[in-house]
């Protein structure tokens, strides 16, 4: 396994987690157990986007740039 997979992996784990804690938060009874997971919540997202920066950076996570009038029909798609 080399580095490239290891961070896919991690970056497939550290989304995984922000799914379960967000569901956590959503279903919590109490505003302690709440507050527990928006925390939770919050430190996974900031872990996922240093995972993601880290490899966009190496290339291994490319983004494309979209042209202007696509973004326009989406806009106007979910605007109504």
């Amino acid at each position: 396994m080399d580095d490239r997979q290891l961070m896919e992996n991690m970056l497939l784990l550290e989304k995984g987690a922000c799914d379960l804690f967000m569901h956590g938060a959503i279903e919590s009874s109490s505003p302690n157990v709440h507050h527990t997971f928006s925390c939770s919540l919050n430190n996974s997202l900031q872990m996922q986007s240093q995972i993601y920066e880290k490899m966009q950076e190496k290339g291994w996570y490319p983004t494309q740039q979209v042209e202007q009038n696509k973004v326009q029909t989406v806009k106007q798609k979910f605007s109504c």
